[in-house]
């Protein structure tokens, strides 16, 4: 307390109380609520554990099963985890559904996958056989396969191709083709868009010329934009080869190389029908007394000697113009720019070169001499046939004169006979076929392989008025010329299928012969249909004939009518094939089931490499087509084991039966009219 305002003088009050009874109870309640606290924390602890006891439960279910979800034992989670709540879900209910949902979609998954595992596992499987198969074709295959990248580098190459080229695999790869397979060959820009064909010439290690057919195809690759290119090459050398000689056959002949019929007539009118002041001459020639050197020498005596005549026409004629042998043993010359003078001089100049030939056989000496018939144009006609049996003429009346080699025929003579002799043959023709004055004759086509002879084919004779029967080569000409070949081949056809009504039980067919005017006749079909119904005749034992010459002449209307024909149940055959042809282009196109190989090939087979060669791929194009081969002029025993191993499956020819009449062959009805 204070006194005054100095502050000199100090007092204090004090006071006193006990609060030791307060402190001791705040310590007290301290104490007691501090124990109700720890209490109480740990009742809610225990109670917050008793509460999650039952989720954290769950919840190391669910995490204890995600392993198994892992290892893909769905089995396991589907039995752990119930699929059924009967309580209102929460978060760990959506977690065991989500997990269960999971576990189906990966067990789902998981059999998709083994399945197109599976499938993938087959699909491997089968490219591998594939690819194996494929591999094996390609190296057996006799064809080059050559596959290129989008450059032209090679990518592979098949087994062939490098045996052919001597190369091994590995040096072929990532060459260009054209390096390889074009070397020392101009090459042209090849593109790969689209597929090419081309033949070019490989020469291979042993020095060997081969001409390829190549075919270009075009390989998508996965690129965008490249494409490479697979190569496919045929080895056609021999092929070319062969189509070669046919063509060359196809103008000359094959025992003395000279030109053949077929191109001296083409050569004639092509003569004809130059300028009108264009003058020639057509000599024909035909041996004398050839047939005895046949008999007393052998046919291959024959033969040598034709070839020794052609050698020296050729040598000594060949520059003056075409000469051609038109079968047996005639020859043609064509001059042209020649007047009479001039060709009765190369008339004389021929009998000279013959007499000089001098032929001489072993011990035995034959005389080559000839009959020389002389046709100027257009003189003596405007034609080939009309000028060709004009010489012909010419030639027979040289044959006859017996004093002079040859014969140059005057107009007014050759005018008098070429009418004479037509009218003549017109008329016994017309009466022929009105008195039903022909007779059938059947040869025999005997099949090779059992000697079995139910087909035979029909041939036509003219009865004389002696008893006796004319050769077709009398009046066939006369009634080709004259039209009249139509009605002989319908008296053919008609008396034909009368005969073959009483044979066909007997399993017998009969070939017969069309003439090429005949392909002309608009009304064949309809009289073949309407002959068929009246004779009552099998069309299936009826086989019809055409000339290959006839055939490829006027090749589209051939081919109508030959379909025509088997329209109506019949067979169909092409005959003397092989000499007239061209191509045998036709031979796949015409609707033919036989197919009959010339004889001059057949008679030549034991002496000509030549006629081997030809009538073997004869055999084997046709049986390529399908269609059967019949061999004509089979006139020895010899001939019989080369035919069957060339597959020939018919032959036909005097060794295996010479023409007979039909109603004797067969002891028919001989009142067929």
């Amino acid at each position: 307390m204070e006194e005054d305002n100095e502050r000199s003088n100090i007092g204090y009050f004090l006071l006193i109380s006990d609060i030791t009874e307060q402190i001791k109870a705040i310590n007290q309640d301290t104490r007691t609520l501090l124990f109700v606290g720890v209490l109480g924390w740990i009742a809610a602890e225990l109670l917050l554990l008793v509460i999650l006891l039952g989720p954290m439960a769950r919840l190391r279910r669910v995490a204890g099963l995600l392993p198994a979800l892992a290892d893909g034992k769905f089995s396991d989670i589907h039995s752990a985890i119930p699929s059924h709540r009967h309580r209102i879900p929460d978060e760990i209910d959506v977690l065991e559904s989500s997990t269960l949902e999971l576990s189906r979609q990966l067990e789902l998954l998981e059999g998709e996958v083994q399945e197109r595992g599976h499938q993938l596992a087959e699909r491997i499987e089968e490219l591998a056989e594939e690819r194996d198969f494929i591999s094996g074709l390609l190296d057996t295959a006799q064809v080059f396969i050559i596959a290129q990248d989008c450059t032209g580098r090679i990518s592979l190459a098949n087994e062939y191709a490098q045996l052919m080229l001597g190369l091994k695999e590995a040096s072929l790869l990532g060459r260009h083709f054209v390096d390889v397979f074009e070397a020392g060959v101009p090459t042209t820009v090849h593109t790969f868009s689209h597929p090419q064909q081309e033949e070019k010439t490989l020469r291979t290690p042993d020095h060997r010329l081969h001409t390829i057919a190549w075919y270009h195809a075009p390989l998508q690759t996965g690129s965008v934009g490249k494409v490479s290119r697979l190569s496919i090459g045929l080895d056609i050398t021999e092929r070319k080869a062969a189509e070669a000689r046919l063509t060359w056959l196809a103008e000359r002949d094959p025992l003395t190389e000279l030109y053949n019929r077929r191109y001296f007539q083409h050569a004639l009118q092509i003569a004809l029908d130059r300028p009108s002041e264009n003058n020639g001459a057509v000599l024909l020639l035909d041996l004398d007394q050839f047939k005895e050197v046949n008999e007393l020498s052998g046919h291959h005596v024959g033969d040598k000697l034709l070839s020794e005549v052609a050698d020296t026409l050729l040598h000594n004629l060949g520059r003056r113009g075409v000469i051609a042998r038109l079968g047996g043993d005639e020859f043609a010359l064509l001059l042209e720019d020649t007047n009479a003078d001039q060709a009765v001089n190369v008339a004389q100049y021929i009998v000279q070169l013959l007499d000089s030939i001098g032929f001489v056989v072993g011990e035995r000496r034959h005389r080559v001499t000839a009959s020389i018939g002389i046709a100027l144009f257009p003189t003596h006609g405007n034609t080939p046939a009309d000028l060709m049996a004009s010489a012909d003429v010419a030639m027979y009346k040289a044959k006859e004169s017996g004093l002079h080699h040859w014969h140059l025929l005057s107009k007014s003579e050759n005018a008098k006979d070429e009418l004479q002799e037509r009218v003549y043959w017109v008329d016994r023709i017309r009466n022929a076929l009105e008195e039903d004055n022909f007779e059938l004759m059947v040869q025999p086509i005997m099949r090779l392989e059992d000697n079995d002879v139910k087909h035979h084919e029909v041939l036509l004779r003219m009865r004389d008025t002696d008893g006796g029967l004319i050769s077709p080569a009398h009046f066939i000409p006369i009634a080709e010329q004259s039209g009249q070949i139509i009605l002989i081949d319908r008296w053919v056809l008609r008396h034909s299928l009368k005969a073959l009504s009483q044979l066909q039980d007997r399993g017998i067919t009969l070939a017969v012969n069309l003439s090429g005017q005949s392909l002309h006749d608009g009304g064949l079909k309809q009289y073949l249909a309407d002959e068929l119904t009246a004779s009552g005749a099998d069309p299936h034992h009826l086989i019809l004939e055409v000339t290959e010459t006839a055939a490829v002449t006027d090749f589209s209307t051939a081919r109508g009518v030959l379909q025509a024909v088997r329209d109506l149940g019949c067979r169909t055959a092409l005959d003397d094939f092989g000499v007239g042809f061209s191509s045998f282009h036709y031979l796949g196109q015409l609707p033919v089931d036989y197919i009959k190989i010339d004889g001059s090939f057949i008679r030549s087979l034991l002496i000509s490499p030549d006629s081997r060669v030809i009538v073997r791929a004869i055999a084997d194009i046709a049986k390529g087509f399908g269609k059967q081969t019949i061999a004509e002029f089979v006139d020895q025993e010899a001939l019989l084991p080369i035919l069957k191993a060339y597959g020939i499956t018919y032959g036909q020819g005097f060794h295996l039966g010479r023409p007979i009449k039909l109603n004797t062959a067969f002891c028919i009805n001989s009142n067929l009219s």
